[in-house]
């Protein structure tokens, strides 16, 4: 059996240290070695032989994961993320293309790495096309300097990685921002500052809302059906004294318009109202 597999799988108890000093015990395979390994995978689906070529590239996961660092984002989960795209590498491996798995399998770790990034570095996708995650990638190496990029810096980026500047000003502005809790710590001075504090909607649900649209509408339609129940006069007193969009007319108003006393028309308004009243009720 090969020396590496008789190593014990290293298991994520201990310190990341610790992870990483057991991983480094596996030793690299020769080319020899790794080309018996993977034909008995390929050919005879021999598990031990993949245990033997993943346990000993585990290292160059560790040395990939280890150039992500600057995401703020564990060790451990881009190493673990890294694990899973080198077994996919070790199950999609032929040796008999004449590539060594290093080589193969590099693709595969920062593939895996680059995904879970994406899924877990901002509450927000800070990238959707396939120009946006190369720019996401390498705009953080490009950069030369802490500040600002500059207009020039700008557009030499975006020429370089084939986007438009605005794509390279907006992302930066996205990479340069930071999470913030929902909810303050309880001991926090500031706590009804946190977003929690005003991000409360204050609006009805939505069955409340369509409750009270139905019920709107309702309203609109009889006091509509009970208008027109009226004869003209009344339905023109009621409509001047109440339903004006401007100003509402007055009962001295309405009575010198029709040669009556302001008593009269509030008697014919008052007993509209009664009728408009019922006829609503039961509508």
């Amino acid at each position: 059996m090969n020396q590496a597999l008789s190593f014990p799988v290293p298991m994520p108890v201990g310190s990341l240290e610790q992870y990483i000093q057991a991983v480094r015990q596996f030793p690299v395979l020769t080319a020899e070695e790794e080309f018996s390994l993977a034909t008995k995978l390929k050919h005879d689906n021999d598990l031990e032989a993949a245990k033997g070529l993943i346990l000993s590239h585990m290292r160059l996961v560790v040395s990939i994961a280890r150039g992500y660092s600057g995401y703020g984002l564990p060790q451990a989960d881009l190493i673990q993320e890294g694990n899973v795209g080198l077994m996919k590498a070790v199950r999609r491996f032929d040796p008999e293309r004449g590539v060594r798995l290093v080589s193969f399998a590099v693709h595969w770790i920062k593939a895996e790495i680059n995904e879970f990034i994406l899924r877990n570095w901002r509450m927000v996708k800070l990238a959707t096309t396939k120009a946006q995650r190369k720019l996401f990638f390498n705009l953080r190496s490009m950069k030369t300097h802490a500040g600002t990029l500059q207009p020039n810096e700008v557009n030499e980026i975006a020429r370089e990685l084939k986007v438009k500047p605005e794509e390279v000003v907006e992302m930066e502005k996205r990479m340069g921002g930071y999470d913030v809790a929902l909810e303050a710590d309880e001991n926090d001075e500031d706590a009804h500052f946190s977003p929690i504090a005003y991000l409360e909607d204050t609006r009805p649900e939505p069955s409340e809302a369509l409750a009270d649209l139905q019920t709107e509408t309702l309203r609109t339609t009889g006091l509509e059906s009970a208008l027109n129940s009226l004869d003209e006069r009344s339905r023109h007193i009621v409509q001047a004294r109440w339903l004006n969009e401007d100003k509402n007319a007055t009962l001295h108003d309405l009575a010198a318009e029709y040669g009556v006393s302001a008593e009269r028309i509030r008697q014919i308004e008052q007993k509209a109202m009664q009728k408009m009243k019922v006829l609503m009720v039961s509508a």
